[in-house]
């Protein structure tokens, strides 16, 4: 069965990359090859792809040092029956992040993570960044879809303006401009008031969170530097404050 006309399976799984705080790894049993599988915390690269942070105690972690080959279900919680919500299996290949990939990936992790910072500077954690290869999404009847990753992740060639300010941008939203915040989730994406704050910008969007609830701000134009940040935010409070 074809998925209906106003389906958007990308936006979805964009959608579920940037939202989903946890998921279900899947690894390759070191020696025999065997599937093993383990819950684990998710945060996202500017691009959406994940970002973990892993012991290398575990035996997950042990498992894709020896075999990098991985697959991460995310998924939204439904009311009632947990199979109505969305979710998404990805598949691809778990890297070592490393200099300042590594610096940028911990600033991300633990904005959506901030009780990590309790043990990040352990010596047997490490950050890893999952590169796609695919997804298989599932959003309800008539609505499986399998994606490449130039269909689900965010371009980020010519936004290394934005990328270089982001964490100042974070912080000034935060510090400043938590009305802003409040009127993004509850007039313009019908969120209840909270404690809402930025974890986030892309060229795409920002990422917001409340304690373990989390919110997309998708913008309606390719952001790609500061100017245009602070011109998207200013336009989308204006529209918030006249709704």
């Amino acid at each position: 069965m074809q998925p209906s006309a106003d389906f958007d399976p990308a936006r979805l799984a964009r959608s579920l990359l940037r939202r989903c705080r946890q998921g279900a790894l899947a690894t390759l049993m070191s020696g025999t090859g065997d599937p093993y599988c383990s819950l684990v915390n998710v945060a996202s690269h500017p691009d959406g792809s994940p970002i973990l942070l892993l012991s290398r105690l575990a035996v997950h972690t042990r498992n894709l040092l020896a075999d990098p080959r991985v697959s991460l279900m995310l998924h939204e919680q439904a009311e009632g029956d947990p199979l109505e919500g969305s979710r998404i299996m990805l598949a691809g290949r778990a890297e070592q992040e490393e200099g300042d990939a590594a610096s940028l990936v911990r600033r991300r992790y633990l904005a959506a993570h901030p009780s990590s910072e309790a043990f990040v500077e352990f010596k047997d954690f490490s950050f890893f960044q999952i590169i796609p290869s695919a997804t298989h999404l599932v959003a309800g009847f008539g609505r499986i879809v399998d994606l490449g990753p130039e269909q689900f992740l965010t371009d980020l060639a010519g936004a290394n303006g934005l990328l270089e300010v982001e964490a100042g941008a974070v912080e000034h939203m935060n510090e400043d401009h938590r009305d802003a915040m409040d009127l993004y989730a509850t007039r313009l994406l019908g969120a209840e008031r909270a404690d809402w704050h930025c974890v986030g910008c892309d060229p795409e969007g920002m990422d917001m969170q409340a304690g373990r609830r989390t919110l997309r701000l998708e913008f309606p134009e390719r952001v790609r530097d500061a100017a245009e940040l602070r011109k998207m935010l200013v336009r989308l409070a204006e529209e918030a404050r006249a709704k």
